[in-house]
């Protein structure tokens, strides 16, 4: 028996010997009872996929370049009937597609007959569709096929319950669909621009068993199944060797790696497809370009990326193995055991430490979440976390070059940048930052290998944290000694990585940084503002503080140098703390923020700092955030935020909250204490009744300040003390100043 190439035309005129005797010509092709049915016609979105690739590749051999499928077996009898054993589907969907180019065209009827002699007989619906359809239809082409179908006086209502049909008539509208606009498909048919092989099988007494045995009935190809044949294939076109290795190693020497991580359906075909996304990915950043906008199906990748047609093909190949066989050579340890010496959740020598919200075992997190999207539209494995993933399989590839003590150190400093470089982690266009996924990965790939930092690569990571990451590899070259007094700093939970806010001109303070964090934030919080008003300012109107809650977002703002204006205000009073040589300690601070009020209350100066520490309602717990028109010019107007970015019905003002908590407005976002038909508001030198009518000022209670614009009373104290003659009017109208003298702050 030999293998022969065919079309759907030829092989019914073909001669067959099907013994050392006998030759016949193949008469007719007859899918067995015994087979499943017809899968292509499928609607669930795996057979989509499959069904919508196939066809494309059919029609590009009709309008392109000649296509060969892959094997048909068959058993021919002495009759010349042909029972397929593998190619069933195939073979119907060249039917179909023979008879639409056929009545399309309007091709001679003598010309098509040999439709006739496909059948099936799964069903005898099956067969009498297939026999009707040739013989008795002649479509409009004016709606859907398969309607127009639907609606013939032969087609009995059963039929639609026939899964096999119900794929056919599937699959002759997505043959319309995709072959409407495309002219002269029979004569491209005839000419051979679709062929397969055909490997008769001899006569061996082919039984029920040995059909289910070799055609699995009812169990469909798996989606890996045919991305193997779809790979394979590509390969095979490029270099037979190349693809013979590859997927020897994707059978054996892969499977045997990824069998750690096998799902609960025992096998490994969900975890090879996303890790191979992964490696498509890099392959696409390294080129210069960025996947947004791209497929993300793994058949599109192959064959942009493993196709004889692809730019670099063979680079690409050699990667692609590489990052798989570089998890088989761990000595012995599988990948989990491999990456748990290197990353964890808590502070340990010569580990990573990353946030609880990630799976520490990045590799089986790749190989379960890769390119899925969460519900916020999120991807569920970050760039961060593809960029981190990229380090240690650098690493992996080159462990011969570097070792393990190296590869620890310069991970610590590629986590140290991944984490202080949100805003320029992007691969988007469409972002300010733009896709600078490319400059990353050179920058990290210099970094495993040489343990060096590239300041010329332009848009890569955050530039501080580069030049940072430089000077502590000095730094630590000419101190060893601090060395993993510095790496435990760079793990506390708000700095992660950045210690600019601290220094390392002082080791001494490493320590007593995470001594003062083991303290009560409110207690912190006022300490600090004991030594200076720490604030910083946002772009615009927005202030951050710290805060007295678990929340540690404030102080991470407040640590990590931005564009937000006084970071080295911040630290220069940090250090006051941090130098003092008593313990510190929640008595210590409570101390320094007492001491600063008894002070201010001695000398009758109130500036903001005071009230701040005195009233706790000035540090409500959340963010962190207030709002200043201007801290310096007018300190005590200001506004207290409970959320993060903007001004809501809970924001307050603390002057008036402290006054009266139940008649302040939140329509006016807490800037306003509402009576029946007059408002309060509080200014930066005066308490102001109006009229909401028209806003006409009635009542002016003037504060008290020196000539620096300090209070020299509790503003908060004189309020109280008349607030009740305010709500029953019974205070007499205060002469209303001019704006110059109010102003100066003179009653």
């Amino acid at each position: 028996m030999s293998t022969a190439l065919h079309t759907f035309m030829d092989i019914f005129t073909a001669d067959f010997a099907i013994d050392e005797e006998t030759v016949v010509q193949l008469r007719k092709i007859v899918i067995p009872i015994i087979q499943r049915d017809y899968a292509q016609g499928r609607t669930d979105s795996d057979v989509q996929r499959v069904r919508k690739r196939f066809l494309n590749s059919l029609h590009k051999a009709i309008t392109e370049s000649n296509i060969t499928l892959d094997f048909v077996y068959g058993d021919i009898d002495k009759d010349g009937v042909m029972t397929p054993l593998d190619g069933q589907q195939r073979l119907t969907t060249l039917f179909l597609l023979h008879y639409y180019a056929a009545k399309k065209e309007g091709v001679a009827k003598e010309d098509y007959s040999f439709l006739m002699n496909f059948s099936y007989e799964t069903r005898y619906s099956a067969r009498d569709f297939c026999e009707y359809l040739v013989d008795h239809h002649e479509p409009t082409f004016t709606c859907a096929l398969s309607e127009e179908i639907k609606d013939q006086a032969w087609f009995p209502l059963e039929w639609k319950k026939d899964p096999t049909i119900s794929s056919m008539l599937v699959m002759l509208d997505a043959i319309a669909d995709v072959f409407k606009d495309t002219d002269g498909i029979w004569e491209r048919l005839k000419d051979g621009a679709i062929s397969f092989y055909f490997l008769p099988i001899k006569d061996m007494g082919l039984t029920d068993e040995l059909y289910i045995k070799m055609n699995s009935r009812g169990k469909p190809l798996t989606q890996f199944e045919h991305f193997k044949a779809e790979l394979e294939h590509g390969l095979r076109e490029i270099d037979e060797s190349i693809s013979k290795r590859i997927m020897r190693k994707i059978d054996i020497d892969w499977t045997d790696m990824l069998w750690h991580y096998r799902g609960t359906d025992n096998v490994i075909d969900d975890e090879f497809l996303r890790y191979f996304r992964f490696v498509c990915d890099i392959i696409c950043y390294q080129s210069g370009g960025t996947t947004q906008g791209k497929s993300n199906d793994e058949f599109d990748l192959q064959r942009e990326y493993f196709s004889k047609d692809t730019e670099n093909v063979e680079n690409n190949i050699l990667k692609l193995e590489s990052f798989f066989d570089c998890w088989c050579n761990l000595g012995g340890k599988t990948p989990t055991e491999f990456i748990s010496q290197f990353i964890s959740y808590d502070h340990e020598p010569g580990k990573i430490k990353i946030e609880k919200r990630y799976a520490l075992d990045i590799f089986e997190d790749c190989m379960r979440t890769y390119a899925d999207v969460s519900g916020n539209g999120n991807r569920s494995f970050p760039l961060n976390r593809i960029i981190l993933l990229f380090a240690i399989v650098t690493y992996l590839q080159n462990k011969d070059t570097v070792t393990e003590d190296e590869f620890a150190r310069r991970l610590r400093i590629v986590n140290n940048l991944i984490q202080n470089s949100e805003d320029e982690i992007s691969d988007s266009e469409h972002r300010t930052s733009g896709n600078r996924m490319p400059a990353i990965l050179k920058q990290v790939e210099i970094l495993i290998l040489t343990g060096t930092i590239d300041t010329s690569i332009e848009k890569s990571l955050n530039t501080f944290q580069l030049q940072e990451e430089v000077e502590k590899i000095d730094w630590v070259i000419a101190n060893p000694q601090f060395a993993e007094t510095l790496y435990e700093l760079e793990d506390h939970e708000l700095l992660q990585g950045q210690i600019a806010i601290i220094g390392l001109e002082h080791p001494e303070y490493f320590p007593r940084f995470a001594d003062l964090f083991k303290c009560k934030r409110d207690l912190i919080d006022c300490a600090m503002m004991s030594f200076g008003n720490y604030a910083q300012q946002e772009k615009g109107w927005r202030h951050q503080l710290g805060s007295s809650n678990t929340n540690a977002k404030p102080w991470r703002t407040l640590f990590h140098k931005s564009s937000n204006k006084g970071f080295d205000v911040t630290k220069a009073i940090l250090a006051q703390i941090l130098d003092v040589s008593s313990p510190i300690t929640d008595d210590f601070l409570r101390a320094c923020a007492d001491k600063y009020v008894a002070d201010c209350e001695v000398a009758s100066t109130f500036d903001i700092r005071y009230y701040y520490i005195k009233y706790s309602l000035f540090r409500p717990g959340y963010y962190g955030k207030y709002t200043w028109e201007s801290l310096q010019d007018k300190p005590y107007d200001l506004a207290v935020m409970i959320t993060e970015t903007k001004w809501s019905e809970n924001t307050y003002q603390p002057f008036l909250k402290a006054v009266d908590d139940k008649r302040i407005s939140r329509e006016h976002c807490g800037q306003r204490i509402i009576f029946d038909d007059r408002y309060l508001k509080c200014e930066n030198n005066a308490y102001v009744v109006r009229l909401t009518a028209n806003d006409a000022e009635i009542y002016r209670l003037l504060i008290s300040q020196n000539e620096s614009g300090v209070d020299v009373e509790d503003r908060i104290i004189k309020l109280r003390a008349v607030y009740q003659d305010i709500l029953s009017q019974q205070l007499a109208p205060i002469p209303v100043v001019s704006d110059d003298e109010s102003e100066d702050g003179n009653e």
